[in-house]
């Protein structure tokens, strides 16, 4: 068993599981920092699986551990909806002027 690749996966599994929690609390610049931790942990996993490899009996792990990640990826998304679409409203209102 790899334990590091697995470590991994877990890391970035729990980083999404608290950028989750920070969208539902509405705190977005929260969701920004742990979207950076989760871009450096998937940068070091891949550098990590240049050389090392998960057992065959250690996929179903790593699949319920990615299913995981991407049912809180949805949520994330459908709650960042109203939020992005407000941003875009303000920058639209930021770039009309008044002479």
């Amino acid at each position: 068993m790899n334990a590091q690749l697995l470590s991994y996966y877990e890391a970035i599994e729990q980083a999404s599981a608290q950028m989750l929690s920070a969208a539902r609390q509405g705190d977005w610049d929260e969701v920004v920092r742990m979207e950076g931790a989760c871009a450096l942990l998937i940068s070091q996993l891949k550098t990590a699986a240049d050389t090392q490899t998960l057992a065959s009996d250690e996929a179903p792990l790593k699949a319920r551990i990615m299913q995981r990640i991407l049912l809180n990826d949805a949520e994330i998304r459908q709650l960042a909806e109203p939020w992005m679409d407000e941003l875009g409203l303000r920058a639209q209102t930021k770039g009309q002027t008044v002479h």
